[in-house]
C-alpha cells in the first residue's frame, strides 16, 4: 500500500499535519511548537512560536516526502531555524530517546552479567557513545562554522562538503542490535518489556534516518549556497 503523499502550506490547520502523520508531533516539538493550537493555520502557529514558516513547512513537507526535493526551495530556508530544529533533534535523541530505550532494554533482558544479556548492554551502549561522539561533533563544528558564516565570516580551512563526505550514518547498528535482540532473547527476559524496547529501536532507526535526510537534503545544500554567497561577495572586493 503507498503512503500518501501531501505538500502542506501556510494555510492548512495545523492540527491537520497530525491527523495526517503522527510523525509531525515530533517535528513541531523540534521547532519549539507545543500542542494545544485549536483551529488556527500552520502561518499562525509558526508566528505565534516565532518559527520561520517556510523554514518549518520545508521539513514538513520533507518529512512526508523523503524523495521529494521539489516541496522546497533553498532561498526559503532560513539557516538559523534549521540549526534551532537540528540541535533539538540533538537533544532528544542524546537526552531522552536513547536513554529511555537503555532502561527499557535493562529491564526487559533482566540484566545479568552470566548471559548474552551483557552482549546486548555492551551493543547498545558502543551504539549510544557513536551517536553522541557525531552528534557533538556536529554541534561543536559544524554548527559554530555555521554561525560564523551566518556573521559573514569564511573559514579557508573547513567547507561543509567536508562534513557531507564524512556524515556517517548512525542507524545501520540498530539493525544489528534488533536482530541481536530477536535471535538471542535471553530466556528470564520480560517480553512485553523487551518488545517495547524493540519498537522504541524501531522507531529511533526511522527517525534517525529521518533526521540525516534533513541534514543531507536541506541543511547542507543551504549551507553550500551560503559559502557560495560569502565567496560571490569576497571576490567582488577589490585586492
Amino acid at each position: 500500500m503507498q503512503t500518501p503523499h501531501y505538500n502542506y502550506t501556510p494555510d492548512d490547520k495545523m492540527i491537520t499535519l497530525i491527523s495526517d502523520n503522527y510523525r509531525m508531533i515530533q517535528v513541531m516539538s523540534r521547532f519549539g511548537i507545543k500542542v494545544g493550537f485549536g483551529d488556527k493555520t500552520v502561518a499562525e502557529v509558526c508566528e505565534e512560536h516565532n518559527v520561520d514558516c517556510m523554514t518549518f513547512l520545508a521539513v514538513v513537507n520533507f518529512v512526508s516526502n523523503p524523495n521529494d526535493s521539489s516541496t522546497f526551495h533553498l532561498n526559503e530556508i532560513s539557516i538559523r531555524s534549521i540549526l534551532q530544529y537540528l540541535r533539538s533533534s540533538h537533544i532528544y535523541f542524546l537526552d531522552y530517546l536513547l536513554p529511555e530505550i537503555r532502561r527499557k532494554l535493562l529491564d526487559g533482558i533482566r540484566f545479568r552479567t552470566s548471559d548474552v544479556s551483557i552482549l546486548i548492554l555492551k551493543f547498545f551502549d558502543e551504539y549510544s557513545f557513536e551517536v553522541r561522539t557525531h552528534m557533538e561533533y556536529e554541534e561543536n563544528h559544524v554548527f559554530d562554522y555555521v554561525h560564523r558564516l551566518l556573521d559573514g565570516i569564511a573559514d579557508p580551512n573547513f567547507k561543509i562538503s567536508t562534513y557531507s563526505d564524512h556524515h556517517e550514518e548512525v542507524t545501520s547498528k540498530l539493525r544489528e542490535l534488533k536482530t541481536l535482540i530477536i535471535r538471542y532473547c535471553p530466556e528470564s527476559a520480560d517480553v512485553n518489556l523487551l518488545n517495547a524496547a524493540l519498537f522504541d529501536i524501531c522507531q529511533c532507526k526511522q527517525e534517525l534516518d529521518s533526521h540525516s535526510k534533513v541534514e543531507n537534503m536541506i541543511f547542507i545544500p543551504a549551507i553550500e549556497a551560503l559559502e557560495t554567497k560569502i565567496s560571490s561577495r569576497e571576490g567582488c572586493n577589490p585586492q
